[in-house]
């Protein structure tokens, strides 16, 4: 499990993935969440720029990423 810690008080869907090194670019996180291949807090996620709190949980390609303040 990767673990993000926030800076501010929130970080995009997007981001979260290229800062977990899940994904190459905002291209690639682009096209993966818009595949349906991006699960939020269990349920799958069509928007990149959806905004991640503390306590959620993303999950992609057998991998999760933890957000946390």
């Amino acid at each position: 499990m990767e673990i993000i810690k926030l800076k501010d008080d929130y970080i995009k869907l997007g981001q979260a993935l290229k800062a977990a090194n899940l994904v190459d670019s905002g291209v690639m996180a682009k096209l993966v969440i818009q595949d349906g291949l991006v699960k939020v807090n269990g349920e799958v996620s069509l928007q990149r720029g959806k905004k991640l709190y503390s306590g959620d949980v993303v999950s992609f390609e057998h991998e999760t990423i933890q957000i946390i303040q």
